[in-house]
């Protein structure tokens, strides 16, 4: 009877611990599923491309940016990506009417201007003869927070997109094509949490921004900024950088506790038994 009087009572407080856990760990998942779901339908999409790493678009996740240029071409975008983010970039190029078979190809290179692997998904593709269109896919492996050295993995800042076509043949060298690119994201979450952070995400100028923020100061108060640096990119995911801390490993480590106590309380009540009998006396 005590055991049960003792497991009635703390289930409840298990309840509210779980349900104090889960809600803030459900809310971002639901706020980073939706600019991904909604197509992007205002004016501020971009139109054009870049021609190099230094002078790529920069596209927020969940816009659809488009491009026109000709089969030739190298044609980038860049985007932001954080911790606990598995991007994926879709591009869809038109071809003319009339040309020879193609194969387009999207690659995704890091801050560091490191190539990433795809998991999957289409990365090349070939465009028979005649063809109207050819999609490109590419899913990139979960960013982390941190990482080795040595390693290649995907850490939080900056990626490039460059798309273009292989081993073009005369005829169709320069051909009018156009291109549309969207690039989305799947919240991990605690799967895939590490231990350590970096210091500034991969930002081309993220280390000068806090100088160009003094110089912003500076201005204001009527003094020259013509000679601050410049910051190469702006763009940063609309929460800010590492703004997924929160992961379910939180979660699930308060439920740990929670259990750990239970089970405490229940080990301790099964083993100091029912107190001194009734017939025994106090001094026996």
């Amino acid at each position: 009877m005590r055991i049960t009087r003792v497991m009635s009572g703390a289930l409840p407080a298990l309840g509210l611990a779980v349900g104090l856990a889960l809600g803030p760990a459900v809310a971002p998942a639901t706020a980073d599923a939706s600019p991904s779901a909604s197509p992007s339908g205002d004016g501020s999409a971009p139109t054009e491309a870049g021609t190099s790493f230094r002078t790529a678009t920069e596209i927020d996740q969940g816009q659809t940016a488009t491009a026109s240029g000709s089969a030739g071409d190298y044609l980038y975008w860049s985007f932001p990506a954080d911790t606990g983010q598995r991007p994926t970039v879709k591009a869809t190029v038109k071809l003319p009417k009339s040309h020879t078979a193609q194969t387009w190809q999207v690659d995704v290179y890091d801050g560091l201007r490191r190539r990433q692997a795809c998991q999957y998904g289409a990365q090349t593709h070939t465009a028979a003869a005649g063809a109207a269109s050819v999609e490109l896919a590419c899913v990139l492996r979960t960013v982390r927070a941190w990482s080795e050295p040595w390693a290649n993995d995907p850490l939080p800042g900056t990626y490039y997109v460059r798309l273009t076509a292989l081993g073009l043949t005369a005829a169709d060298l320069g051909l009018p094509v156009d291109a549309t690119l969207r690039v989305d994201s799947v919240d991990v979450g605690g799967s895939a949490a590490v231990d350590g952070s970096l210091a500034q995400p991969l930002v081309p100028g993220i280390a000068v921004r806090s100088t160009a923020g003094q110089d912003d100061e500076d201005a204001k108060d009527g003094k020259d900024d013509s000679s601050g640096p410049a910051v190469l990119s702006s763009i940063e995911p609309d929460d800010g950088w590492s703004s997924g801390w929160w992961s379910d490993r939180w979660v699930w480590t308060a439920i740990g506790a929670v259990l750990a106590a239970l089970a405490g309380i229940g080990g301790y009540t099964l083993t100091r038994g029912s107190g001194r009998p009734r017939q025994v006396p106090p001094g026996a």
